[in-house]
């Protein structure tokens, strides 16, 4: 059963509430005293749920709080590097997460491949990253998003094999998220002074529409099963033996 503060996150803040329960399902199914990296981990909003874990973080920790998921600051770093240079030997880990973050990364495949060397055999990748969004995070925001394609073939070619991709969302959820942000956009403690009266109306107008569509875009998402306007996709891959 859900509450009704999961039934709003689940539906109004429907792509950070799936990832998180997607890590969390995936979180479960790892052995207890696994070791687990978190690459890109911020401020480690998942550290609680590898509570049973030998859970490590790293990050190049360069970010200002307001950037950070809950503008709470990192969350205590073990390995404060680049990505793609991880100060760890070869096979350290069980299992590699890293969610949301190779947008930031300069050379994103190289950072797949560090993730591959931190495995070991047999190990496991969780990986989340968008396909579309907005800028942020900047001036560290160097890429629009990541296809299927991208993944399957450079994860392979990094020595991952049973890569799964999963979208986030099809169409009708990714139209109910834009239409929150076009009401914000359009909000009148936005500050934009120009147009303000122009503004006001049309956004009392359009509001009540910004609480319905977000609601039938979640019911409504079933209708799209190609899911090619995804927000992102969460991709599992094990290394290879």
């Amino acid at each position: 059963m859900f509450s009704t503060y999961q039934w709003v996150n689940r539906i109004y803040e429907f792509n950070q509430y799936e990832r998180d329960q997607w890590v969390a399902n995936r979180a479960r199914e790892i052995p207890g005293g696994s070791r687990v990296l978190d690459a890109g981990a911020g401020s480690c909003p998942y550290r609680s749920l590898f509570a049973h874990c030998d859970y490590r973080t790293q990050d190049f920790a360069q970010l200002d709080s307001d950037q950070l998921r809950g503008q709470r600051g990192y969350g205590g770093i073990d390995y404060v590097c680049d990505i793609c240079n991880i100060p760890e030997e070869s096979g350290t880990f069980d299992v590699v997460l890293c969610t949301e973050v190779l947008e930031h990364v300069a050379e994103p495949i190289r950072a797949v491949g560090e993730f591959a060397r931190l495995l070991k055999p047999g190990g496991k990748l969780l990986l989340t990253a968008p396909l579309g969004s907005g800028l942020h995070q900047e001036p560290y925001h160097f890429y629009g998003g990541f296809t299927p394609q991208w993944y399957r073939k450079f994860l392979t070619e990094a020595g991952f094999e049973q890569i799964v991709v999963e979208a986030n969302g099809g169409f009708f959820k990714h139209f109910g998220q834009e239409s929150i942000r076009f009401a914000k956009i359009l909000a009148p403690w936005q500050g934009l002074r120009q147009g303000l009266f122009i503004r006001l109306p049309f956004w009392l107008i359009f509001l009540p529409f910004a609480v319905i569509i977000p609601i039938w875009a979640y019911w409504g998402d079933s209708l799209d099963r190609k899911k090619a306007f995804t927000v992102g996709y969460h991709i599992t891959g094990v290394r290879c033996p």
